[in-house]
């Protein structure tokens, strides 16, 4: 139930802190991030980089106008309800926000930031790594040298697949996946996509894109598949068997999204079954476990959740969590106000 006489988070002027901001941050971010957030604020920081339990999270909600959570931290609707009062504000370190309960976040008066558009490189980057490593089978090729195995080339050792002439389809055509397709279009691929919303004309022709209404077709259209997706209660667990079943054989599919937008048995069986011929993963349904039929696999790229490690980036995104504290604070509204929690 909401509280009684919750604030409206969009009445910038209730915003305004008398003092200064008591901030606690929940992971070890950038040495000059977090000596700038120091300075500016009262700040309780998480030296030891473990990530909070439960209870440490709630405790560290108690008594402080700012949370600063990363994509680690599941901020539920249960942790919201049992905030302190004087929490106001969660400036999230990332751009993704389903870690949070916007709605319950709404209903108890508390604005909720993120920092979007300054991992969107980084991840394309990493993308692309993935899009060109499975289908020549760069995981593999490494192993074979790394156990003295290599015995020279040969014409017809270690045979991958050519990216020119092939359909990537991306299902997702936000900021990143724009950015994975114009990398793409270097490599000769054909760009093909599905989004919530069509993009307009001119930036489908710019990208080479052709729109495929429904995901379904995309997939079976497509030589390498690579999601670009939140996850949401529709999206959770979509690419599931009979999507898997649609797939070309010697396809791929990359994820640097979600891991649970992926039905991680589904993705197993094809892989073992040879339905498909890899795939490339940066994100797992429960981090930081990875299922040891995934690392068994000779032609599927784990990656540790590194889409967005550069330090560039990383810097880039404490910056604007100062700043959208500092916005807030002064009782202005924060640049990376999440809209969706005014819904």
């Amino acid at each position: 139930m909401p509280h009684a006489n919750a604030p409206n988070p969009n009445d910038i002027n209730t915003r305004r802190v008398e003092g200064t901001p008591k901030v606690a941050v929940t992971r070890h971010l950038m040495p000059s991030i977090e000596a700038r957030m120091s300075e500016l604020f009262d700040t309780t920081l998480n030296t030891t980089d473990i990530p909070m339990t439960r209870e440490e999270l709630t405790a560290s909600m108690q008594g402080i106008d700012v949370l600063v959570p990363t994509v680690t931290d599941r901020i539920d609707s249960a942790l919201i309800d049992s905030a302190g009062e004087r929490l106001k504000l969660i400036a999230s370190f990332g751009a993704g926000t389903d870690h949070i309960d916007l709605k319950a976040a709404r209903e108890r008066g508390i604005m909720v930031t993120n920092t979007p558009s300054v991992f969107t490189d980084d991840t394309a980057d990493l993308t692309l790594a993935l899009i060109i490593g499975v289908p020549r089978r760069v995981r593999e090729g490494v192993s074979l040298v790394r156990r003295g195995e290599w015995t020279g080339w040969a014409p017809s050792g270690m045979l991958g697949r050519q990216l020119g002439g092939k359909v990537l389809g991306i299902i997702g055509m936000g900021r990143i996946g724009q950015a994975v397709a114009h990398r793409a279009r270097a490599f000769g691929l054909k760009i093909a996509y599905h989004n919530r919303h069509r993009l307009p004309l001119a930036v489908e022709t710019m990208l080479g894109a052709q729109f495929f209404e429904h995901e379904d077709d995309l997939i079976a259209a497509s030589d390498i598949v690579t999601l670009h997706c939140p996850a949401t209660e529709k999206t959770i667990g979509f690419y599931d068997k009979d999507r898997f079943d649609l797939m070309k054989p010697g396809s791929c599919l990359i994820n640097t999204a979600r891991g649970d937008l992926v039905d991680q048995e589904a993705l197993i069986t094809a892989l073992q079954s040879g339905a498909i011929a890899g795939a490339g993963l940066d994100v797992y349904p429960d981090e930081p476990n990875v299922d040891k039929r995934l690392l068994a696999h000779p032609n599927v790229m784990t990656l540790p959740h590194i889409g967005s490690a550069t330090a560039e980036g990383r810097e880039a995104s404490g910056e604007k969590v100062i700043a959208n504290i500092r916005f807030w604070a002064d009782g202005h509204r924060p640049p990376d106000q999440v809209l969706d929690a005014l819904l």
